[in-house]
């Protein structure tokens, strides 16, 4: 009976969380499309952002402190942000990629025996020392819009990405509601065991006056005396549950653990009334709010326009490219004008008949090096050119891609629908549960009451000696179980309210 409301609510948090977790095993495949995920420029979240915890965590926390420590030390959710960081560097790749694309090369070198002189393009046969240089870059003007495809496919991928790690956060948020709501329903269990406990040990301190009197039978003390051990082994094992339940909030917000850490109270009476609106509204709801629908949403627009991209690659590709180019060459010679002279042509000419030689000017030159420096600018040459690509065929690799993009797209379209789906379901349960444990609580307010004037009737008359043990501890029981019951029910119903609200991006503090 104790355990009721452990079970109840690991069950209904499993329940919600495993939304979450089904989208985000589900939605890896998405992620997987043809062009790459997109950073988002808003994203989703389904409770207000916190302000640091500055607070002693041993101290008594409310929800929302307990919540702030959780997704601050949790390293888990930590990992998952750094690693959803990738699609935000991709996101930005794919806006890079519209720049112009620039490249410079240097090349030094030295090349032995028979070689093409760089700088005369004529054969030599020596060592030549060499150097080349340039400069060439080209940009895209048309490639069927492929890259703005790809910019929002990235975009709507990165988006879906921060969608994912809210949702992270809010199944770490549930987990903390539950554990902080069970450390508190298993302190009023031992409360309750605890008077419980009490109220037996004096009925056995009076029965054994009574005894050793001989005013009633031995049996009475005994049938006590084992009610007594009922209620401190009870009294054990609830104390085991509440050490147990405060392990897991400090797991939960990873924190040492300290067993005397206790969670605020809460006020349960706000929160037991009758929870307005209807599953539907709060269905409409949750499809705006929460994170798991955004995030297979946007991984489905994210898939159609990864589609686009993979179909606008069947374009041909307009580019403009340019280049400036230079070079040098140790074999580089220039000649040198040193002296004139006047030397024979070996002909002659007739005066007055006789010969007389012809002459004319020579010039003498020597070959010179020329300068580094002089090489690298006057050699420097440049071109600019427009380019088509084509694609004709490349195995058909576009078109598989296409193809499988598609099968991205369908995969995706599936998840959306089926976390819509699952969603609903969730909420109409959900709501249903909520109705069911709220009646349960009413009822079980009743029979409170009525086994609270039970028990004083029979207790009364028990201390008059005119009832026996089994007839009291029967009326002791019954209380006994009601007052858990209803401490059960209460704790249920507040886990219940704040699913709901969870599911309609309200905070559940």
């Amino acid at each position: 009976m104790k355990n009721q409301l452990y079970y109840r609510i690991r069950i209904s948090a499993a329940i919600l969380l495993m939304a979450g977790a089904s989208l985000l095993a589900t939605g890896d495949l998405q992620a997987q499309s043809t062009a790459p995920a997109r950073p988002a420029s808003t994203t989703a979240t389904s409770q207000p952002p916190a302000p640091p915890v500055t607070g002693d965590p041993t101290g008594p926390l409310s929800l929302q402190q307990c919540v702030e420590l959780a997704l601050a030390n949790n390293l888990e959710l930590k990992q998952a942000e750094i690693q959803a960081s990738s699609a935000k560097v991709d996101y930005k790749q794919s806006r890079n990629n519209l720049l112009p694309a620039v490249n410079g090369f240097v090349e030094h070198g030295l090349n032995q025996g028979r070689s093409i002189d760089p700088f005369s393009n004529s054969y030599l046969n020596q060592n030549i020392n060499y150097a080349n240089y340039g400069l060439s870059g080209g940009v895209v003007l048309f490639n069927g819009l492929a890259a703005q495809y790809n910019i929002k496919s990235q975009r709507l991928a990165y988006e879906a990405g921060q969608a994912d790690i809210q949702q992270n956060k809010d199944n770490l948020i549930v987990q903390v509601m539950v554990a902080y709501l069970q450390v508190l329903a298993t302190s009023d269990q031992l409360v309750q065991i605890r008077n419980q406990a009490e109220l037996s040990r004096k009925q056995v301190e009076r029965l054994t006056l009574l005894n050793n009197e001989g005013s009633i039978t031995p049996s009475q003390l005994f049938d006590l005396k084992g009610q007594l051990a009922n209620d401190e082994i009870s009294l054990i094992n609830t104390q085991n549950q509440l050490e147990a339940a405060r392990l897991t909030l400090c797991q939960l917000m990873n924190v040492p653990y300290d067993p005397t850490i206790q969670p605020q109270s809460i006020s349960t009476g706000d929160f037991l009334k009758s929870y307005e609106g209807s599953a539907a509204t709060v269905y409409q709801s949750a499809l705006q709010n929460l994170a798991m629908v955004k995030s297979a949403t946007l991984k489905k627009e994210s898939a159609e326009q990864g589609v686009k991209a993979w179909k606008s690659q069947l374009w041909p590709v307009f580019s403009v490219n340019a280049g400036l180019y230079t070079n040098y060459s140790s074999a580089a010679k220039t000649a040198r004008l040193i002296s004139s002279s006047e030397v024979e042509t070996g002909g002659y000419i007739k005066i007055n008949g006789s010969q007389s030689p012809v002459y004319t000017m020579q010039d003498n030159f020597t070959q010179q090096d020329i300068s580094y420096g002089n090489q690298f600018r006057n050699n420097y040459s440049t071109n600019v050119n427009l380019a088509v690509r084509i694609p004709i065929l490349n195995s058909l690799q576009t078109r598989n891609r296409i193809s499988r993009s598609k099968l991205v797209l369908q995969n995706a379209d599936v998840v959306e629908k089926t976390t819509r789906t699952r969603l609903q379901q969730q909420v109409e349960q959900a709501w249903l549960n909520m109705t069911a444990t709220y009646n349960r609580y009413n009822t079980l307010l009743q029979q409170v009451d009525a086994f609270n004037e039970s028990f004083r009737g029979t207790e009364a008359r028990f201390n008059e000696g005119v009832l026996n043990s089994v007839d009291y501890l029967t009326a002791k029981n019954n209380l006994d179980r009601a007052n858990n019951n209803l401490i059960i029910a209460r704790y249920e119903y507040v886990l219940r309210t704040r699913i709901l609200d969870y599911y309609q991006g309200m905070p559940v503090w």
